[in-house]
């Protein structure tokens, strides 16, 4: 089923839908990202880091102006230096970190979330591609670049260890860290790159080298790869990094780069979808994507004499599990840049299964033709009545840096993202520039 290229029109449609979410799901006086389209839900740094990396996507691409852009993003920079940081319950922050939900009106802990480690990090990166990007000489620009370095200066990431080798996931004001640190491939790749690159409280490479003790090589449909079970996860830190032509010590033995890890999990994800194990309804060659999404659960149900078990949120993952028949369309667009040639005729396929009408941000976010109950109203069974705010942000990057680089050459550019590349070891490719 080869790409139509008269569909080329389809990734415009797809990029200007999911770069909406971010204008239209915000405060635009904070500059804070609504986490999911659900009454009164409260923000999600990490779709505000997104936000800051796709304003000059939109600029670049005229769904956005200029102004626009200098305008959301200062806002957006101001309200962080200047929210609260410390241990109450109500503050935005501690430590340079921040809480994983704040609320979208006043900016405090939301849900009692945990302040988070990777998802710090995730904005970060996007306050850092926004200093990338405005390099005026005028205030307003000046100003950016100013409060960016200062909020990334402001992570105590030496903290964050707790006294282990390792990064923790968070902490909470109350019951203090919790219990489980970063080890072994998964997210927190960015986390690290970050955490070491920084000038004020860098972790070192032996940090590093303990997260790699916990990376799985493995042989699956054939395909060697450094294994993680959801699609997000060979995608994400690739949002921001260029990891083409350059290896740690992991990959630099393996004789690849995490770009091609990316790639070969992405046909694991095809070829899983194609020998469908479960029988799962709409899995197929040009229909797949098993990740961390929203999901019909939770709900136990007979369905065609098979106890089938469904799940609402959760990391889903290929080919152990878990897997209730949900997938995200989404996830195979962000996986574009890797493999273009299987990517295509996928979101072509996709596009055939109405999941974009009456629906002003692309495709819904995930689906499962296996879960149907007399009260859906879609065609193909359960479809996700919610837009996420991290779902959309790749969507929009993903396709452009498919096209052109744009961010991977913005962040090339990032003094503090080819630190924190050299102290974990990484060497080739871009990193031997003059």
């Amino acid at each position: 089923m080869p790409f139509d290229p008269c569909h080329e029109e389809l990734l415009d449609t797809l990029q200007q839908e999911s770069f909406d979410y971010f204008l239209h799901e915000a405060n635009e006086a904070n500059g804070l990202i609504r986490d999911k389209t659900a009454p009164g839900w409260p923000a999600s740094i990490a779709a505000v880091g997104l936000a800051l990396t796709i304003y000059p996507i939109g600029v670049e691409r005229g769904m956005m102006s200029l102004q626009h852009a200098r305008s959301r993003t200062l806002n957006t920079l101001r309200f962080f230096a200047a929210s609260r940081q410390g241990r109450g319950l109500k503050d935005s922050g501690y430590m340079g970190f921040y809480y994983h939900f704040l609320d979208m009106e006043t900016g405090e802990r939301a849900f009692n979330s945990e302040l988070s480690s990777v998802d710090t990090a995730l904005l970060m990166a996007g306050v850092l591609c926004a200093a990338a990007y405005f390099t005026g000489d005028d205030a307003v620009e000046t100003e950016i670049r100013q409060l960016a370095d200062m909020l990334y200066r402001r992570v105590d990431w030496q903290w964050m260890l707790a006294g282990s080798t390792m990064l923790c996931h968070g902490w909470k004001p109350r019951s203090g860290f919790l219990p489980y640190h970063w080890k072994g491939y998964d997210e927190a790749l960015i986390l690290y790159i970050l955490a070491l690159g920084s000038p004020t409280f860098s972790i070192g490479p032996d940090n590093y080298a303990a997260w790699l003790t916990g990376y799985q090589w493995k042989t699956i449909y054939g395909i060697e790869h450094l294994y993680a079970g959801p699609l997000f996860i060979h995608q994400l830190s690739h949002v921001w990094i260029d990891f083409r032509g350059i290896q740690d010590s992991f990959m630099a033995g393996k004789g690849i780069d995490y770009f091609e890890n990316s790639r070969r999990a992405t046909y694991v994800q095809q070829r899983y979808a194609i020998h469908n194990p479960y029988n799962f309804a709409r899995y197929g060659e040009f229909s797949w994507g098993v990740t961390a999404s929203d999901g019909p659960g939770p709900a136990g149900v007979t369905i065609d004499g098979v106890q089938r078990e469904f799940h609402d949120y959760i990391a889903r993952g290929v080919p152990y599990g878990p897997d209730d028949g949900t997938l995200a369309p989404w996830a195979v667009v962000a996986s574009l840049p890797f493999a273009p040639e299987i990517v295509l005729p996928t979101i072509q396929a996709f596009g055939k299964l109405h999941l974009r009408e009456v629906n002003p941000y692309g495709f819904k976010a995930s689906f499962n033709a296996t879960y149907k109950n007399g009260q859906d109203s879609h065609e193909i069974g359960w479809v996700s009545p919610c837009h996420f705010g991290i779902n959309e942000g790749p969507t929009v990057v993903m396709i452009d840096n498919h096209r052109s680089d744009f961010i991977w050459n913005l962040m090339r550019n990032c003094a503090y993202v080819e630190a924190g590349l050299r102290k974990a070891g990484f060497a080739g490719g871009w990193l031997e520039r003059d």
